[in-house]
């Protein structure tokens, strides 16, 4: 489905819908456990369905109802799914289920998608391999197979994707011995704070040094069951922030918890910093009435905000470098040299950095575009879209990838006055 938008002016309230990063967490933590887990609020997203389904798979009983999940855990024995864990589009649920899936005894296969199959895995099959997993994997993404039981010990693993250090952290405690775990470097860091905060809640200890590069994690503990709410995600926030700066009457953004770990709510700081207007109160709201102007951003702590900062950039008075931030070429597609070509389709000149861009801001305007799969990519010109110069559209290909994420991101918008068609 291709996406047509036009200049729109935005106004009313959007909830944001619950984190992905929390809701996959969730999943294994409840996948863990031996008792019932209840999850509250969760996002039910193509990718958190997929963590969901491969649970399933690993033999955790699951209730769905209206807003909530019922999870009964298998703890650290899964079950043989006698066929291939399919994950989808979900790298998160990837690499966390892994971890999991190297505790067993016999050999668990997956795979996904075109996209997923891009994806960087070796680093963290190799962290398995150095304490007694076997893999077989042609060029170290999906499809692989991982056999163990790894049983603890010391391994080392690439800090690139905080991901690969959160499946260490979940499945390491369920091992028979002790573990340590040492990196060079650590990037992404919020991430393994959302992964800590999900540990403490299921009663498991890992102890990190004060950098967070080296980690004792005690073994053979157990996961407890869980009843927790799913905050609302700061990476959906971001879209319906930046619409309000740049086609906003009056936006009112609902349910947010600025005393959440993640990363990503420094892009309302960001925002601000370019000089856009955010009225906090009992509920945040933005709007247009501020002047943007280019500035110095550091992403490292919030890859996924690059595409949608590097649109708002594009509207902004002078050039904005958004840098720091080389993992952003690791997640559904290389979105550094993505976001490069695409706004250059639509006339703003950007530079490609190794580690960011640097956006030069105006003459944006109408055309085709293409997501390439990539619901940040998508939701991120929809946005642009909203503020185009007037009788212009932009066409985005294949728009249906923000299910992965944002489910109803095409409703929510058209609700607040976006000029949204799908075609």
């Amino acid at each position: 489905m291709d996406l047509k938008v036009r200049r729109s002016s935005l106004e009313g309230s959007i909830a944001v819908s619950g984190s992905k990063s929390h809701t996959i967490r969730a999943v294994v933590c409840a996948l863990a456990a031996e008792g019932e887990s209840i999850v509250r609020a969760p996002l039910e997203s193509a990718d958190t369905l997929a963590a969901l389904n491969a649970a399933k798979l690993f033999g955790a009983q699951v209730v769905s109802e209206p807003g909530l999940w019922r999870i009964k855990g298998v703890g650290a024995k899964l079950r043989d799914p006698a066929m291939t864990v399919d994950m989808m589009n979900s790298g998160t649920g990837l690499r966390l289920l892994s971890g999991l899936a190297a505790l067993q005894d016999f050999t668990i296969k997956f795979d996904g998608d075109e996209s997923l199959r891009t994806r960087k895995m070796a680093p963290l099959l190799e962290a398995f391999e150095k304490i007694g997993a076997k893999i077989t994997s042609t060029d170290g993404k999906a499809p692989f197979s991982i056999t163990g039981p790894v049983s603890g010990g010391n391994t080392s693993v690439d800090g690139t994707s905080s991901q690969f250090l959160s499946s260490l952290l979940f499945s390491l405690p369920l091992a028979e011995h002790d573990s340590e775990i040492s990196l060079e470097f650590l990037l992404e860091q919020p991430y393994v704070g959302i992964t800590l905060d999900w540990l403490k809640a299921a009663g498991v200890t890992v102890t990190p040094s004060d950098d967070w590069l080296n980690w004792k994690i005690p073994g053979n503990q157990k996961y407890r069951a869980l009843d927790r709410t799913i905050p609302a995600d700061f990476s959906t926030a971001a879209f319906p922030l930046v619409a309000g700066v740049l086609s906003g009457k009056n936006i009112e953004i609902r349910n947010l918890d600025f005393n959440d770990p993640q990363g990503d709510k420094a892009v309302f700081s960001f925002v601000e910093k370019m000089g856009a207007n955010i009225m906090r109160g009992a509920e945040l709201s933005v709007n247009n009435s501020g002047v943007l102007r280019g500035t110095e951003l550091d992403l490292n702590s919030t890859p996924d905000a690059l595409p949608i900062l590097a649109v708002l950039a594009a509207f902004a008075d002078g050039k904005t470098l958004l840098g720091n931030v080389p993992q952003a070429r690791l997640k559904e597609t290389d979105r550094i040299a993505v976001m490069a070509k695409e706004l250059a389709k639509v006339g703003v000149a950007v530079e490609e950095l190794e580690d960011g861009l640097i956006v030069h801001g105006g003459n944006f305007h109408g055309g085709p575009v293409e997501s390439y799969g990539d619901h940040r990519i998508a939701m991120a010109f929809a946005v642009a879209g909203t503020a185009l110069p007037p009788g212009e559209e932009l066409i985005i290909r294949n728009a249906e990838c923000a299910k992965v994420s944002y489910p109803d991101f095409i409703k929510d918008f058209k609700a607040l006055g976006a000029d949204f068609s799908e075609l």
